[in-house]
């Protein structure tokens, strides 16, 4: 399939420049149904890119749809702000029996407004609240969102830069396997927390990716987020895990955390917990640290009903049976069968990823790009992550045929001979 770019008049002249996915994928969509997307030329694309890990049960899903579509035709309520609807109700009912009471987590729930950065914005600012100190520790190549307090928290030079003015109170810490294993686990930060002449402010807490996704798809194991764990729990620090891109199924289990057995004391949520790539996130904390007065932090949007009502039906259709983290950790190892040969014929790459989340890493930084623009002239939209652009992103719908998995796969084989 040959792609010719389409006059861009209005974006150009219109939009701003700080447009960006539009640059790698010079389309103009119109249409789109679970793991394909079709341009206003009839062009169609197979999906490894989901909303950037929003739509987790791909583009348009009927169940979800028709769920939304009812809810609309009877004029179910839309805007309610903090109100309680019928709509909340059942997703806050449904989120409680089929996520939290299965896997015994007492987690009291918030609405903090409808994106993942404001979710980050509510979690520090409670852990600063609970804990009377300002400090919070993150971890080298974390990404937590654009506004001000995840950007302190948020490893990405070029996107720090952005904000303009001095990012304090967040101190970086080395993410698992920074140094190549030559250095034990935490050594530099406990002996920071130990050391009064350190210049470390005690932290209030500590946040983290279990998969580090923009960062470069760098996964932590199971043993390393344990000891972080009881770390905090040694130190008196509360423990965030940002499960906004990671969370809602993309690693097998709902929380990106249960492999690793550890019970957060917050976790946010978005992208895919609306189900359907609407805005809506969610803060999860631990009933003792609720102290909130009334109105103490609030949004407009916070009561986005149309998506409770695609949530709560993705729950009910994906979750309740267990069905859904066998499928995917059976379609993680599909790609990673699919990754294993690709790098044994190209022996600068290598691999790395958990579920239906994966990265490849090529020695020459400028490879990862070429991929990319590679696949999207044959049909298969791919990002790239890490630093440097350096590492292709692998982000399918989880519900993905394994034909069309493999599609996508074949595809990526073709590109990676294709720019050596």
């Amino acid at each position: 399939m040959t792609i010719t770019p389409p006059a861009l008049s209005v974006f150009e002249t219109l939009e701003s420049e700080v447009r960006s996915y539009c640059r790698g994928w010079p389309a103009v969509f119109d249409r789109a149904q679970g793991a394909r997307l079709t341009d206003e030329d009839g062009h169609t694309y197979l999906d490894f890119f989901a909303g950037a890990g929003s739509l987790n049960y791909g583009h348009n899903n009927p169940v979800l749809k028709r769920a939304l579509i009812d809810y609309i035709e009877r004029d179910g309520i839309t805007h309610g702000l903090d109100m309680a609807t019928t709509a909340k109700r059942a997703f806050l009912e449904t989120f409680q029996n089929v996520i939290l009471r299965p896997r015994d987590l007492p987690y009291k729930v918030m609405f903090p407004g409808p994106t993942g950065t404001n979710a980050v914005e509510s979690a520090l600012k409670l852990a600063r609240k609970v804990k009377g100190r300002e400090s919070v520790v993150s971890f080298t190549n974390a990404f937590h969102g654009m506004s001000l307090g995840s950007l302190a928290v948020t490893g990405n030079a070029f996107k720090r830069a952005g904000a303009g003015i001095p990012l304090v109170h967040g101190t970086p810490m080395p993410f698992d396997n920074y140094f190549d294993g030559t250095v034990p686990d935490f050594l530099w930060f406990e002996r920071l927390l130990e050391d009064q002449g350190s210049g470390l402010n005690k932290p209030a807490a500590v946040i983290v990716e279990t998969v580090q996704g923009e960062g470069g798809i760098n996964v932590a194991r199971a043993e390393w987020l344990r000891a972080l764990q009881e770390l905090c729990h040694r130190q008196d620090m509360l423990l965030i895990v940002d499960d906004i891109q990671m969370g809602c199924g993309r690693t097998g289990g709902f929380f990106s955390f249960e492999e690793a057995g550890i019970v957060p004391d917050i976790v946010t949520l978005s992208k895919s917990i609306s189900g359907y790539g609407m805005p809506m996130s969610l803060c999860l904390f631990k009933p003792e640290l609720d102290i909130w007065e009334p109105g103490e932090h609030n949004g407009t949007f916070r009561g986005n009903n149309p998506a409770f009502v695609t949530a709560a039906a993705a729950l009910d259709a994906y979750w309740a049976d267990g069905q859904m983290e066998k499928q995917t950790q059976a379609r993680g190892e599909q790609v990673e069968q699919a990754l294993l040969a690709i790098c044994a014929e190209e022996p600068t790459a290598q691999f790395r990823g958990r579920g239906l989340v994966w990265g490849m890493e090529f020695q020459d930084q400028a490879r990862a790009s070429a991929v990319c623009a590679r696949a999207f002239q044959l049909g298969l939209l791919l990002e790239t992550s890490g630093p440097q652009s350096e590492v292709v992103k692998l982000l399918p719908p989880l519900t993905i045929t394994t034909e069309e998995l493999d599609e996508g796969l074949r595809t990526l084989a073709r590109c990676v001979r294709e720019t050596a």
